[in-house]
């Protein structure tokens, strides 16, 4: 139950930075900085994700 309840919050995560990012790319005035930002901490993200998914199952 743990694994799922960690899967589902990461991968909303993921989702929510991602959002932000293409609304941010698609300000006439964008930050480059937000934007580093905002890939650097979808990447830790995706990086937990797969370190997560990775894990034996008798583990989760």
């Amino acid at each position: 139950m743990r694994f799922r309840r960690n899967f589902y919050r990461l991968s909303q995560l993921h989702r929510r930075l991602d959002e932000a990012e293409r609304r941010e790319v698609r300000r006439h005035d964008a930050d480059p900085f937000r934007l580093l930002r905002l890939k650097a901490l979808k990447l830790a993200v995706k990086r937990r994700l797969a370190a997560l998914v990775s894990r034996p199952a008798f583990v989760r």
